[in-house]
């Protein structure tokens, strides 16, 4: 039973030694301990004292066992650190960045705005007199000239009224020749000649009022333009709240824009406009022709109005339009990537690589572009302005340029 124990024992050393070289710590002490604890010389012969005995070996080599692996574990994790530390020893080396090289350079300083477009004149037909719609003279989507007949009403009364008057008027006349003879000759008095001028002067006045309200029945085009869809028919009643239809003049077409009170001062008649319409990357231009003398109050903004050529006919009235003004140039902007500029409480800030490091600046900006924006202080020409890995930025910070 000894060189079982003995053989047992040494198959345990090997495993220890062979698996985890260099991490337990000496072990013939224990494996001694263990033996002579279950090695007692007044030991039985008997079967169950080698059952006892068996048994107190296997706990105590079991013992020995976990307190080996305890031992281990935090060696195991200290040599797995120290791989770790060896193996991150670069991270200490300067950051990969993009770098631009701030420059002057000329840029045409523009004010991005919303805008309406308008026809250069408009109007909704009406009538004066209300009445029956005898005729429409007019095709839908036509164009039509100035003082051309678009529409008439029923005026049957009124030339009745104008021919009675005519016929009174006549008879008036005739009466006032006569008794301007008698007066020449002393057979009327001046009374009574005045009485009967008197009467023709009414008369007149009269036919005049009549021949107006004729005239009122008659819808004509008071300019030249496009004439829209008709919202009336022959027999229809219409009356002064009814819309006939409408009236454009297309060419030349107005545009409608309005921009922020503090560029009131920079807006003149003779400034350029660009826009482009929705659905269409057509580009239009016009002249701001008239502005606004007041900022409107509720919006804080200056009005003004631009006029541009529609000869094809391709922009239409009531159309939104994204527009562009011209402000003016700059010879020398410092103009840097949009997206190097951070906001931050104080202002706003970007980077630049000096003397291999990273350091913030505190910057003003100025005109924008689509993709850049001007940096009115806080650089210098020559700066390399830092444009990648932002965020991942802190004053002091190692970096290179990228290849």
């Amino acid at each position: 039973m000894y060189r079982e124990t003995k053989r047992t024992h040494g198959v345990g050393d090997g495993y220890s030694t062979a698996l985890l070289p260099g991490l337990f710590p000496p072990a013939p002490l224990f494996f001694a301990a263990a033996f002579n604890m279950s090695e007692s010389p007044t030991s039985s012969t008997d079967a169950s004292s080698d059952d006892r005995i068996g048994t107190s070996r296997l706990v105590v080599i079991g013992a020995v066992a976990i307190l080996l692996v305890g031992l281990a574990i935090p060696r195991l994790f200290a040599s797995s650190s120290e791989g770790n530390g060896n193996q991150g020893g670069g991270s200490g080396a300067p950051l990969g960045v993009d770098i631009f090289v701030a420059q002057p350079t000329r840029v045409t300083e523009t004010l991005q705005t919303s805008a309406t477009l308008r026809a250069n004149e408009s109007v909704e037909l009406t009538s004066e007199a209300s009445g029956k719609v005898t005729s429409i003279r007019f095709e839908e989507g036509s164009r039509v000239r100035a003082g051309q007949l678009l529409l008439t009403i029923n005026d049957a009364e009124l030339q009745a009224e104008r021919k009675r008057l005519e016929y009174r008027l006549q008879l008036a006349e005739d009466r006032e020749e006569r008794q301007q003879s008698l007066l020449d000759r002393g057979g009327v008095s001046q009374e009574e000649y005045d009485a009967v001028a008197n009467e023709v002067s009414v008369l007149r006045a009269e036919l005049d009022l009549v021949e107006a309200r004729i005239e009122k029945t008659e819808i004509r085009a008071p300019f030249a333009g496009t004439i829209g869809l008709r919202n009336v028919s022959e027999g229809s009643y219409i009356s002064p709240q009814t819309t006939i239809s409408t009236l454009q003049a297309l060419n030349p077409m107005k545009v409608d824009l309005a921009v922020p009170e503090q560029y009131a001062g920079r807006i003149q008649p003779g400034q350029t406009i660009s826009f482009r319409t929705r659905g269409t990357d057509r580009a239009f231009e016009g002249d701001v022709y008239a502005v606004e003398p007041r900022i409107e109050p509720s919006t804080r903004t200056l009005r003004l109005r631009a006029r541009a050529d529609n000869g094809d006919g391709a922009l239409r009235p009531g159309a939104y339009a994204d527009a562009t003004i011209r402000l003016g140039t700059v010879p020398d902007a410092l103009m840097v990537p949009a997206m190097a500029v951070l906001p931050t409480l104080g202002g706003q800030r970007l980077f630049v690589k000096e003397n291999g490091t990273a350091q913030p600046r505190n910057v003003s900006l100025g005109v924008r572009t689509d993709s850049t924006v001007q940096v009115i202080n806080g650089l210098a020409p020559g700066d390399s302005v830092i444009t990648s890995g932002i965020q991942n930025l802190r004053a002091g910070l190692p970096v290179t340029p990228d290849k």
